[in-house]
């Protein structure tokens, strides 16, 4: 699949949406038996509401100490395979990956009354497909992933602009590479979750999960 973009079509009344997925809820019957299709049933319907930064998930990591952290980030492809965000590898999330691998992320579309959770390893992505993505971003997003010393402690803004400004005036109108020390990771699930608000708290939860990639998933319905 392509990086994530917007459809044409769009519903532009999430409550509307809202409303009327409460009442339809969600069956077994309802669900793809592949879950990253299922994703993209909903992903595409979430989509057309124009809720803003859809894209947007949690990520849950453990650090060596065993204290969790939560941070947002965002999708920009999703595949067969699993769900990839980018980072600076020297950030604090990249280094708690590279000694923990096992994550979660939340897709909260709380205005929707929807949450997709996810269960699964991440893995860090060729370079190639990083290089890939890094091409399309823009030429200040570009810069900015060269110039932040991510999740480093800084006394200032204006060190940041500088050494923005350093970066800038080293490539000049020139071609900017990608970084050795950026770059993404994908998220390969073991257990994905949909969530369907329902009245009366009497949500509707179906949960996928397998033992390990290439085995088979099982579909559970769980209680609200």
């Amino acid at each position: 699949m392509d990086y994530l973009t917007t459809p044409e079509q769009t519903n532009p009344d999430p409550a509307q949406f809202r409303t009327q997925a409460m009442e339809r809820g969600l069956d077994r019957e309802d669900l793809d038996a592949d879950p990253m299709l299922q994703f993209q049933r909903w992903y595409q319907e979430t989509l057309s509401t124009q809720l803003p930064e859809p894209n947007a998930m949690s990520l849950a990591t453990v650090a060596k100490n065993g204290q969790p952290s939560l941070r947002t980030v965002l999708l920009k492809l999703y595949d067969a395979e699993g769900f990839v965000f980018f980072t600076n590898y020297q950030s604090a999330k990249a280094q708690q990956i590279d000694l923990n691998h096992q994550v979660a992320l939340l897709f909260p579309w709380v205005a929707l009354a929807r949450q997709v959770s996810i269960l699964g390893s991440a893995e860090r992505i060729p370079t190639s497909e990083s290089l890939r993505y890094f091409l399309t971003r823009g030429r200040g997003s570009r810069i900015g992933a060269w110039a932040s010393p991510q999740s480093q402690v800084i006394s200032s803004r204006s060190l940041l602009e500088q050494k923005v400004a350093r970066i800038k005036q080293r490539f000049n109108d020139g071609e900017i590479p990608l970084p050795d020390f950026w770059g993404g990771y994908r998220v390969v699930p073991t257990s994905i979750e949909f969530w369907q608000g329902r009245d009366s708290r009497l949500h509707d939860r179906f949960r996928y999960q397998r033992e390990a990639p290439g085995t088979s998933w099982q579909i559970e319905r769980l209680a609200p």
